[in-house]
């Protein structure tokens, strides 16, 4: 019965929130524990996150059950400098609103014997999210695709995105050796997304009946992620993980935006990690993650790509493959508490090439800096929390819009920028079982 209720409150709120984009529109680590060391998780085995993390972990995590959340703090603008259209000018500077979300978490572990173990993980993977205010263009200059005043991109009302993905990995790890384990965990995937102002860009969709304000569209996928774990020696424990792309059903609804007629998949992605015990109260670890956006058309395609919106080679947001490194600390202060800090380093997958369509998604924060403790209670189990800062970056490009409302008649022209800076809370109650 808790597990059932643990998991009805993890599914209805991870619909309600789950917004993450700190690496791409990654999340920076999964488990309060790995998120106060800067998402290094790869090669340990403290809690029952082996499902997002490495499914090889969970064969010596024992018998527990993890559940946590985070208050996500995204703030994000965008600013136009130097664009004129027929003698109308296009600056304008905006911020978004909607900046605080719940993104929760949950792990469970049982050991059926020496050897095997069973669990699942249920977490957001991660998403976008921006909701910027419109009204900000004289309708004049938007052609009629705004009467009341346009936003940043000349659609009608607010302009932004919102993008959910929620993930359960059930998970089964064995032992193949007392120091050597190996895991598999299927990637069930639901999500969900919905777009708002881009009437604009009607006249360069495939079908602009399913281009925006449809709200929001749901689809269904899956996948699998391998690990395996081992414990070199007694202080030094080696781990590596693999996820494949995880396909998606279309947004029907979006079928005149994404490229593939509305598909959008989770990108494959692969760590690697590394523990040592130095002492007996320190421990330091260190993660390299490999993500290949690149294998997705509606997030990897160029937004210069001259296709209509929707087709298979159509404009997306140009997103490059990006390698993250995550080093984190913990110290083992007393019997009672761990304390924890890390650094995670992600490359920016936004050029200046794409800068317009990335209004709408702008992941391009490179460094995140975290801290975190855990607390062991009287009964054995555990109070963790986490804080990561994410440092403000920004990426400025010339405007597409120039190109896109004189039908390609004058080059992409003057400066767009946009910057996004991040925090985020998290607490996590686990038992032992």
């Amino acid at each position: 019965m808790k597990f059932t209720k643990v998991f009805a409150f993890m599914a209805l709120a991870g619909l309600a929130g789950s917004a993450y984009a700190t690496n791409g529109y990654f999340s920076h680590g999964y488990g309060m524990k790995a998120k106060g060391m800067g998402g290094a998780a790869t090669a340990s085995h403290d809690d029952a996150f082996g499902g997002a993390n490495n499914p090889a972990s969970m064969a010596f995590a024992g018998n527990r059950l993890d559940l946590g959340v985070d208050l996500f703090n995204p703030n994000r603008s965008a600013s136009r400098t130097g664009v004129t259209i027929g003698g109308g000018n296009y600056d304008m500077s905006v911020d978004s609103d909607s900046e605080f979300f719940l993104v929760p978490e949950f792990g469970m572990t049982k050991q059926m014997s020496s050897t095997l173990a069973l669990g699942v993980t249920v977490y957001g993977n991660g998403g976008m999210n921006t909701d910027y205010p419109g009204g900000q263009i004289p309708a004049a200059l938007c052609g009629g695709a705004a009467p009341g005043g346009g936003n940043m991109l000349c659609g009608q009302g607010d302009l932004g995105v919102d993008l959910i993905q929620l993930i359960v990995a059930p998970t089964v790890a064995f032992k193949v050796a007392p120091n050597h384990s190996i895991g598999i965990s299927p990637l069930l995937g639901y999500q969900a997304f919905e777009a708002n102002g881009l009437h604009a860009f009607g006249a360069a969709s495939s079908d602009s009946t399913k281009l925006t304000n449809n709200g929001h569209d749901d689809a269904f996928g899956y996948g699998v992620r391998i690990g395996y774990m081992g414990k070199i020696t007694p202080t030094v424990t080696i781990g590596a993980a693999y996820a494949s792309k995880m396909r998606f059903e279309e947004f029907d609804e979006y079928a005149g935006l994404f490229a593939e007629q509305g598909d959008f998949d989770i990108p494959e992605n692969y760590n690697l990690g590394v523990a040592w015990q130095a002492t007996p109260a320190v421990k330091l670890a260190l993660d390299y993650q490999r993500i290949n956006y690149s294998g997705v058309n509606s997030i990897a395609n160029p937004s210069t790509n001259m296709a209509s919106l929707g087709a298979d080679n159509g404009p997306g947001f140009g997103w490059q493959d990006i390698d993250v490194w995550k080093l984190g600390a913990e110290y083992k202060y007393s019997q009672q508490l761990t304390v924890r800090a890390g650094w995670n380093h992600g490359d920016n997958p936004i050029t200046a090439r794409d800068v317009t369509f990335n209004i709408l998604a702008p992941g391009v924060i490179e460094d995140h800096v975290t801290l975190g403790f855990t607390y062991t209670l009287a009964s054995g189990n555990e109070l963790t929390m986490s804080y990561m800062h994410g440092f403000s970056n920004d990426v400025s490009g010339a405007s597409i819009l120039p190109p896109m409302f004189s039908g390609g008649a004058l080059p992409p022209s003057g400066n767009e920028t946009i910057e996004m800076d991040q925090n985020a809370l998290g607490i996590q109650y686990s038992w032992k079982m």
